[in-house]
């Protein structure tokens, strides 16, 4: 069995998608679609059911994750052996996209310096983290806490609300609280992978105001610098923060979110990891400044 077949195999199930699989491995798809087949006819089994959005392990394949992870592993650890190296233990994180960058930026500096080497991140909605740890394709995620994620053994990080992102220059940027009908003459920038998103718009229309959009992103550093420059205004958690953008209150949204660690396997004992007493570090102090 040829080692690059597991590598496509892996590849595949950590990313659930073959194009994207694909562009990790650095291979065209029907170059990676051609492989998997070839690793299918050599086991003797479907590894993968296939549809137009996903494609999904079957039985045999989820059997085959544990010997395939097994064959890297022992294959990278021969690899260290001959050349008397051992390698770094390599933690895999998955991290919310809405977390804010300077906050994730300074969870990892701080990891490094206690040591946390081979760390491999992984951005992905809630949702997608969720698959992730359910398929052990990452080892940990930063991410939203819910009811029901009892079984990945959560650990609460943070809490927080929303408030009102506005540029400097708006003349409501110095009010504490801001109503919903104040703002019905500014252009909405929409974060379209915000959790609150529906709730948001209902708010808004609950209170009769319906604002142009002037902007839809999934990126957060763009919504901030586009309210910067006066594009528009937006709702975001409240640990986004700017020189050039005002954080008022928004008047009558108390929706708060707990962002925290969920474990893939809360045997493993990670929760002592450097890189989650990092998260727990940096998240306690950026909550005190």
């Amino acid at each position: 069995m040829d080692r690059y077949l597991i590598h496509y195999f892996l590849a595949v199930v950590e990313t659930g998608n073959f194009s994207r699989a694909a562009a990790r491995v650095n291979v065209a798809q029907p170059t990676l679609s051609v492989g998997i087949a070839k690793l299918e006819t050599q086991l003797g089994a479907r590894l993968f059911n296939r549809t137009s959005r996903r494609v999904h392990l079957t039985e045999a394949g989820a059997r085959f994750v544990g010997h395939a992870k097994a064959i890297e592993q022992a294959y990278n650890l021969a690899l260290a052996d001959v050349g008397g190296e051992r390698p770094a233990a390599r933690l895999r994180v998955g991290v919310l996209g809405s977390l804010p960058n300077s906050l994730l930026a300074d969870i990892v500096t701080r990891a490094r310096g206690l040591g946390a080497g081979g760390l491999k991140l992984t951005e992905a909605n809630e949702r997608e983290l969720i698959a992730l740890l359910e398929r052990r394709a990452i080892d940990v995620a930063i991410t939203l806490l819910r009811p029901g994620a009892a079984r990945f053994a959560p650990a609460l990080l943070y809490r927080e609300g929303y408030s009102l992102a506005l540029p400097m220059t708006h003349p409501l940027a110095q009010a504490q609280v801001v109503e919903a009908a104040q703002l019905a003459q500014d252009a909405m920038i929409v974060r379209r992978h915000c959790e609150v998103l529906s709730q948001t718009s209902r708010h808004f229309t609950a209170r009769g105001v319906r604002p142009a959009f002037s902007l839809r992103t999934v990126n957060d550093d763009r919504a901030l610098a586009m309210v910067r420059a006066g594009l528009g205004v937006t709702v975001m958690p409240d640990g986004f923060r700017d020189p050039g953008v005002a954080r008022p209150r928004f008047a009558d949204f108390d929706l708060e979110r707990e962002i925290g660690l969920l474990f893939a396997d809360p045997e493993v004992g990670l929760e002592v990891h450097p890189f989650c007493e990092a998260a727990r570090a940096e998240c306690a102090r950026a909550r005190s400044l």
